[in-house]
């Protein structure tokens, strides 16, 4: 079974969750989950592994496979699906997608800090892409991203208004598979608060990563000033060897 398969299916199940299709948190058996999807049971197993690793499913030795009703209560904006980790991709609330709206789309000479981030020399160039996300006309995340332009040299405002990660899946046949995050938070600025709709006294929360492609080059430099409210993260700590 391919892992387009696999993967497909893992998405599809953790889609259901969001959507509490599995209004009891009881997921259906392997075998029954097998021939719902049509796949084989190694390949179930191996999709519910990957919810059990992230937290969003556990089993219950005896009595089946069951939804985290914690991780439903504190879900993350920022969910994993497919084999993706663009922010387009990956960012649901309520299981549903963001719209975009592009706020800036420039080149500038890459700072040090963005040289030292993304394997860059002095007087590289980078794309500076500033991006508004909302769900339903609430605004909740300006994104400032920055892109080398040796990587992609025929970035236009079309395609950053759209899924950069997404383009580069099917104009470049690569992918964008890991990433490195660090999470804060810090008093909203008037920008923040003027695109955010905060008050001067809320505070703004930060998401900054390097986003690498399947052969560990980093495409992206990315600060992410999300509104407070949509800002949180889980953890999923196991101990055992399973």
């Amino acid at each position: 079974m391919s892992d387009a398969i696999y993967v497909s299916v893992q998405a599809d199940i953790k889609q259901k969750i969001y959507q509490g299709k599995y209004q009891d948190l009881k997921l259906p058996d392997e075998r029954s989950l097998a021939l719902e999807y049509d796949v084989s049971r190694s390949s179930i197993k191996r999709a519910l592994n990957v919810l059990v690793q992230q937290g969003i499913i556990f089993k219950k030795r005896g009595s089946g496979t069951f939804v985290n009703p914690l991780y439903l209560k504190n879900q993350a904006i920022f969910q994993q699906e497919g084999s993706n980790l663009g922010v387009s991709d990956s960012f649901r609330i309520n299981g549903e997608a963001p719209s975009i709206k592009l706020l800036d789309f420039k080149v500038v000479p890459a700072t040090p800090e963005q040289q030292q981030a993304l394997f860059l020399n002095e007087g590289d160039f980078v794309y500076e892409i500033k991006r508004l996300r909302s769900i339903k006309d609430q605004p909740f995340m300006i994104e400032s991203g920055y892109v080398p332009i040796s990587l992609l040299p025929g970035l236009n405002r079309d395609i950053v208004a759209k899924s950069i990660y997404e383009y580069v899946e099917q104009k470049k046949s690569r992918s964008v598979t890991k990433s490195f995050m660090t999470i804060m938070a810090e008093p909203s600025t008037p920008d923040d608060q003027k695109l955010l709709h905060l008050k001067p006294t809320e505070p703004v929360g930060i998401m900054e990563g390097i986003f690498f492609m399947d052969d560990g080059t980093p495409l992206e430099y990315s600060t992410m000033r999300l509104h407070y409210r949509y800002l949180r993260y889980n953890a999923f700590v196991s101990l055992d060897s399973e």
